[in-house]
């Protein structure tokens, strides 16, 4: 049996930056993980997708050439070079990745593990057992599928009806992508491929996309993107799946769509694993692993970061719960907040959010203000064409930030900067005496009324 400081359980964002950490910090670290170094994000999620979206926005840049007076401009989209260049920058960074689990005080075995007991872990394969005193559980999460009464299976084995991970992998164009599910991966994949001109249709069971966003900066995203020919079939509950298409009801009546490939994007669910319960550890199949703000879970020494915990399934709060996880370790005490937790939709325009809505501050009966300002009054939005955007910041009654959201060019960026104010429990009058360069995008915040 092989005797470690820490073992860490999936080689994700969050479980990697835990292992650098740890072991900068004088600790021997083991890592497993029977699939490629970097996990889903970097894999078959952020990375991948962004990467797509940035093409996607050159296409639509280049589609409305005319206001840079390039009316006779020609230009060919090759898919396969837009794929080719997904790869190769996911390869980059996975050797990155791979190279830091090699650095002095890291192991990383490429195998899946299973609990022998709270202390004690074996390899799927080799049949190898590896004990630690502590070991941080970082397993993510996968693709839900819908369950429906009739689903011609036969279209998943076809590649007609995939995943994300799927859709990535994919080596052709769709003439027609129906995408079920407006959450985020849904309606990053709609502005992409609408850019890369497929006809794209959106099912979904609510009454607007985006339902974690804040209301006016969802439907005002929507509406952007039928305005650029995304068709949104909202209040739309879908009740099968066959050769025919994808039949659904709305509004009391049925209808069906057409397409030759079927994303389902209905979101996520935690990867667990019924060996848990060997170290006694509580979990929910669709909860995950219970933990308290030390990402502990019930079971001393044992801790669950990331996707797998369900707090906030983003890659950054993976990477941020494992670092307190290994602080924890240290018995040392941090100023992480993870209750101010940003998150973007790369869509086109962006969406970039922190902290309550207004609606879900109204549902509270919580006090608050609300300020806002508009992209289309900003001089470097105007140079840019980009003058399609909304920032709603929120405050109480002290005009501390509580939160802010938006919509337009470069939202994702933009949004970090109330994140900063936010951790200092900043005000919105000191942030609009902070000095702004001009002409930039972060004017807005300035300007807001």
């Amino acid at each position: 049996m092989t005797e470690t400081d820490l073992i860490i359980i999936g080689a994700g964002p969050g479980g990697y930056r835990a292992a650098e950490y740890a072991a900068k910090n004088g600790l021997k670290v083991i890592v497993f993980d029977g699939k490629d170094a970097g996990g889903t994000c970097l894999n078959c999620g952020c990375i991948p997708t962004k990467t797509l979206a940035r093409n996607a926005d050159v296409m639509h840049t280049l589609s409305e050439a005319e206001v840079f007076g390039l009316n006779n401009l020609q230009y060919e989209f090759d898919f396969s070079r837009v794929m080719a260049r997904k790869d190769e920058v996911v390869s980059t960074l996975r050797n990155g990745v791979e190279a830091l689990l090699k650095m002095p005080g890291i192991t990383f075995v490429k195998e899946n593990v299973t609990f022998v007991d709270s202390k004690t872990v074996r390899t799927f394969h080799s049949g190898d057992e590896y004990t630690a005193p502590n070991i941080i559980i970082a397993t993510g999460s996968s693709n839900k599928m819908l369950r429906l009464k009739e689903f011609d299976t036969s279209l998943l084995d076809e590649g007609v009806v995939c995943d994300s991970t799927e859709l990535l992998s994919t080596k052709t164009l769709p003439r027609h992508l129906c995408i079920v599910g407006a959450g985020v991966i849904g309606m990053e994949f709609a502005s992409i491929y609408r850019s890369f001109g497929c006809e794209v249709t959106v099912i979904e069971f609510l009454k607007e996309c985006l339902p974690a966003v804040d209301s006016e900066i969802s439907k005002r995203l929507r509406k952007s993107l039928e305005k650029r020919g995304v068709n949104f079939m909202m209040q739309s509950g879908v009740t099968s799946i066959t050769r025919d298409g994808v039949f659904y009801e709305r509004k009391g009546k049925s209808a069906c769509v057409s397409a030759d490939k079927i994303l389902i994007a209905v979101g996520r669910k935690p990867n667990i694993s019924d060996d848990f319960a060997n170290a006694g550890i509580e979990f929910d199949e669709r909860t995950g692993i219970k933990v308290d703000d030390d990402m502990q879970t019930n079971v001393p020494g044992i801790y669950a970061i990331g996707d797998v915990n369900c707090r906030q399934m983003l890659a950054h709060a993976a990477t941020m719960q494992g670092l307190r996880a290994v602080n924890t370790i240290l018995k040392r005490k941090d100023n992480i907040r993870l209750d101010i937790m940003p998150a973007a939709v790369f869509t086109y325009p962006e969406v970039g959010c922190v902290g309550p809505t207004e609606d879900l501050l109204k549902d509270k009966g919580i006090s608050y203000k609300a300020y806002k300002s508009r992209y289309h009054a900003n001089g470097k939005a105007l140079a840019m064409n980009e003058t399609e955007g909304l920032v709603k910041l929120l405050t109480d009654a002290d005009d501390h930030i509580l939160g802010c959201h938006i919509l337009g060019a470069h939202a994702s960026d933009l949004i970090q900067e109330v994140v900063a104010w936010m951790n200092q429990n900043g005000t919105i009058q000191q942030l609009r005496e902070c000095v702004h360069i001009h002409p930039t995008l972060s004017e807005v915040l300035q300007d807001l009324t």
